[in-house]
């Protein structure tokens, strides 16, 4: 059949009907191919024909969604097409393949939609859910128009779930496994015998359904608790999964298969006569769902596949395709995303709004803060004026007024909860959402609504858990307006894994963990400096301010630290302790970046940052206000590498500010260092660990974890006496998803190249690089590039060949120029973000050294181009600090000319700069001009 002839089939039918009568125009078409074809050909020309009317009718729907049509509209279309296919080829298979002129009771065979394709919705990759139900006792008919159907379906590619059964299979089934009885739960008649299906929803209803509702609920919660920690157990992650994550579409599924097992309903409408929405609530649910369907569908289409992550590289199309501008200072990437998280969060408030009802009928267990409870959280507890009361071991309100009769009773709740160690009751949190409209001006000036705020926000108890609430509410954002404009406010890059209101409630919520003894894995790196800090709360408002001016036209640190001068002394924050914490908000990312980005063993170093520092007690909160931003960036990002170098600059600036003197000095922490790894070498003679101790210098003792050291100290033990020393070695780094490559060999200005030459030619991509030289004359670097294998035995044998690679490039027999050339002809690029190129050049950050940084979009490779031009301009590097912000490189070079001194000339300066930006290539405007098909992604 001709494409021409498909679309005259469709056009027959009536538009207000979708797809239906597809199957009754199909009989005529489907009719004359058999008549003109017998055997095989017959059927391949069946195939074709129900193959072009699938292809006509999604290009159809797919044509409707991307004319800014309805995500819900585009999958009903979709099961509706899918409907009227297998009507069509069931009537095909029993008309000219298996007919059956007068069929027994026996041979009866119903076709059922379950699952997502139950509830007549699919997305463009779905898989079609079938089940086909067939009596007591199967015929060899039945079997056999079931297998002819199934491989017609597989012929069209269709991924095809199904079972046959019996009605006792399906309730025997139903009632040992949970997935199948949801399944059912779902199942929808498509054809056949009618009377079948009565008899299978009857048995459900009778044998099933009824049982006790609690433990299909326990099931489907339980259930959802695993999917989400598979998928991310945030809600705010950057690269959300529509149809698995927190907040996503089978979120709604669950609230509805709880709600149709529960309550006996059939249709979203149902719920609210069942009293569990309102009309309001209902209608939330409905524009989540029809916003999470557009998505789902979009990015099937725009992917070719059953994608269901929205990640980076999808997103700026999906923005493009969902009809999002530029505007607010925010990207239309970022306000797709934003929209998309704001929804997520609703999604949230549907399932605490269900979960409670559930509650409400004892068929969902009861939730309690465990580690917070109370003695006395049984008892019926009243609050200030009688308006809180514990409910079910939870704080609510005693009647739908407290709010309106006092507006400070909204943050009085969260406080309650708070002081009490509960959690708060959704009918409580249903009524602050709508009372969000108390909150204005004169509650936003009250002192008492101040205080108490504050009192949460330094509270030891459950900090992190009731900003969240108040977050998820409505009410931080009120409350605080500046925070209400980051609320749910994604940043387009790859090295922060959730919002920024997410960002910064973790943060937070690190910081009462540290207090509290619960992140045994950095309580050692601040658990000497936070005791220390005189005025805790000018810590935690910093913290819960640093990243809040984020999304604006200006600088996010200096904004920042104009809505710190505007918020504390509402808070009752002193002039003093105002002005810190807008130091600290402004200085935020200042300590990160001389740590990562800046030779700790260089003098100028130490005394630059002790400048901007200038008192001890400053230092302290930043260095803990530090540690716990960047540990909130996401799981892994504040390693031990990080940490050491976070801890080298703090003890380092400490005896600056200390006028020499610090509780532990440099040569102090040296020693301590050197005595920490003989301990751990307990075999070496006192002889031979002196000689070894005297080969490092100051720098790689108070900058390298002790696991390392041990490491290289047998890696250099092993060399002792070698003609040419060489040696390379691999380890998984599981803390930051990453393969640690060390090279130990002779120092030479080219040695870094090399090693970088030989990661790009191998496809490894570097994110970071440790750069030391000893005493005698070796270099120790080690490197650290992604991963590319799920399984640690391949990664480990790419390893192990990257290394072994690099060996022989260092030992001549390969030429490293050759090989990545070979490679980059083959490579990708990143389009998926774009970071203009930046070059420094300065001489005042180092008295012996002229240090150049360089900043960009990261890419495989880079570091080999970077440091191969500078050794084109006769550039002898001392040292380097490579780090990637996500897909933003930012590495920093310390070089001299071939005679050891700085680079004076402006003329090499201007140089240096053209030939490291020719690295990343032509700026945007002259490059040459995508194809059209690419541009459109």
């Amino acid at each position: 059949m001709s494409d021409m002839d498909c679309a005259r089939i469709f056009d027959t039918l009536d538009p207000a009907g979708g797809y239906a009568g597809l199957r009754a125009a199909l009989a005529a078409p489907v009719a004359e191919v058999c008549k003109a074809e017998k055997g095989h050909a017959r059927r391949t020309a069946a195939v074709e024909l129900f193959r072009a009317v699938l292809a006509e009718g999604r290009a159809r729907a797919r044509a409707g969604l991307e004319a800014r049509g309805s995500g819900l509209a585009c999958a009903q279309l979709i099961s509706q097409l899918q409907d009227e296919l297998i009507g069509a080829i069931y009537d095909y298979v029993v008309t000219y393949v298996y007919p059956a002129d007068n069929p027994t009771f026996a041979e009866r065979l119903t076709i059922v939609a379950v699952g997502g394709y139950g509830r007549g919705m699919l997305a463009p990759g779905s898989d079609i859910d079938l089940l086909f139900l067939l009596p007591y006792k199967q015929t060899p008919w039945g079997e056999s128009v079931v297998e002819a159907i199934l491989y017609i379906l597989w012929d069209l590619r269709q991924k095809v779930g199904h079972a046959t059964r019996s009605v006792a299979e399906c309730m025997k089934q139903s009632r040992a496994d949970m997935t199948i009885r949801t399944t059912l739960l779902e199942a929808r008649f498509l054809l056949g015998s009618t009377e079948l299906f009565n008899e299978l929803q009857d048995a459900f209803d009778r044998e099933v359904a009824r049982s006790d509702a609690s433990e299909f609920v326990a099931a489907k919660l339980a259930e959802r608790d695993t999917r989400v920690a598979r998928a991310g157990a945030s809600r705010y992650l950057v690269e959300p999964n529509v149809k698995e994550g927190k907040g996503g579409l089978r979120d709604l599924n669950t609230l509805f298969w709880i709600a149709k097992y529960v309550y006996r309903v059939r249709d979203p409408q149902e719920l609210v006569a069942a009293g569990l929405f309102t009309s309001a609530e209902l209608s939330l649910f409905e524009r989540c769902e029809e916003f999470l369907w557009g998505v789902r569908c979009h990015l099937h289409f725009a992917t070719g596949r059953a994608e269901e992550r929205v990640s980076f590289d999808v997103q700026p199309m999906m923005a493009k395709r969902l009809g999002y501008h530029d505007r607010a200072g925010l990207s239309r990437v970022e306000r797709f995303m934003k929209h998309y998280f704001l929804v997520a969060k609703d999604v949230g408030d549907l399932t605490a709004i269900v979960c409670a009802a559930l509650e409400e009928r004892q068929a969902k267990p009861r939730a309690i803060f465990d580690r917070f409870l109370q003695p006395f959280r049984r008892k019926r507890s009243k609050g200030p004026a009688g308006d809180f009361i514990i409910s079910h071991d939870r704080i609510s309100v005693t009647d739908a007024s407290v709010f309106q009769r006092d507006p400070v009773n909204i943050i009085r709740l969260f406080w309650m909860a708070d002081h009490h160690g509960l959690p708060l009751h959704p009918d409580a949190l249903r009524a602050v959402t709508l009372s969000l409209r108390e909150i204005d001006s004169d509650l936003r000036n009250d002192k008492e609504a101040n205080r108490l705020f504050l009192e949460i926000l330094l509270s030891r108890n459950m900090t992190e858990i009731i900003l969240r609430r108040m977050n998820e509410t409505g009410v931080l954002g009120r409350f605080v307006p500046d925070f209400g404009r980051i609320v749910a406010m994604m940043q387009f890059n790859m090295y922060h894994h959730y919002t920024v209101d997410e960002h910064l409630l973790r943060a937070v919520g690190g910081l009462s963990d540290l207090e509290a003894g619960r992140l045994p894995q950095h309580q050692a790196l601040v658990g000497e400096v936070l005791p220390t800090i005189v005025n805790r709360k000018v810590l935690y408002l910093g913290l819960f301010l640093h990243d809040i001016a984020k999304g604006r036209k200006d600088d996010h640190s200096v904004a920042g630290m104009e809505v710190a001068r505007q918020l504390c002394p509402r808070l009752g924050f002193t002039p003093g302790e105002t002005e810190t914490v807008a130091w600290l908000v402004e200085h935020h990312l200042t300590m990160s970046t001389f740590a990562q980005s800046r030779d700790l063993s260089d003098r100028v170093t130490i005394e630059s940052f002790a400048a901007i520092v200038q008192t001890i007690e400053r230092l302290k909160m930043l260095f803990v206000l530090t540690v716990c931003d960047i540990n909130a960036v996401g799981p892994g990002v504040l390693d031990a590498w990080k940490s050491q170098l976070l801890r080298a600059l703090y003890w380092e600036t400490e005896v600056v500010l200390g006028g020499g003197h610090s509780s532990v000095d440099r040569k102090s922490r040296v020693a301590a260092a050197i005595a920490e790894l003989r301990a751990a070498l307990p075999e070496w003679r006192d002889e031979d660990f002196d000689a070894y101790a005297k080969r490092h210098y100051p720098a790689y003792w108070l900058k390298v974890d002790v696991e390392r050291k041990m490491r290289h100290a047998k890696m250099l033990a092993n060399l002792t006496g070698a003609e040419t020393p060489l040696v390379t070695a691999v380890e998984l780094d599981r803390t930051r998803g990453a393969v640690e490559l060390t090279v130990i060999a002779p120092d030479h200005r080219r040695l870094l190249s090399i090693i970088a030459g030989g990661c790009a030619a191998s496809g490894a991509n570097i994110v970071d690089a440790h750069i030391f030289t000893t005493v005698d004359g070796l270099a120790l670097d080690t490197i650290f590039f992604s991963r590319a294998f799920d399984f640690d035995e391949d990664e480990m044998r790419r390893a192990r060949r990257i290394a072994d690679f690099i060996a022989k490039a260092l030992r001549g027999e390969v030429f490293v120029s050759d090989a990545v050339k070979a490679r980059a002809k083959q490579g990708a690029s990143n389009t998926a973000f774009s970071v203009a190129p930046e070059v420094v050049v300065d001489n005042s950050l180092s008295n012996v050294y002229t240090v150049i940084e360089v900043s960009g979009l990261d890419r495989e490779g880079l570091l080999f181009d970077l440091t191969n031009a500078i050794s084109k301009l006769n550039l002898n590097i001392a040292s380097a600090h490579i780090v990637t912000f996500g897909e933003r490189a930012v590495d920093t070079f310390y070089v001299t000319d071939l005679t050891g001194a700085k680079i004076l000339s402006q003329q090499r300066h201007a140089a240096i700069k053209r030939q490291l930006l020719e690295v990343f290539g032509p700026p945007p405007e002259k490059r040459p001009a995508q194809p059209a098909a690419l541009a459109a992604t």
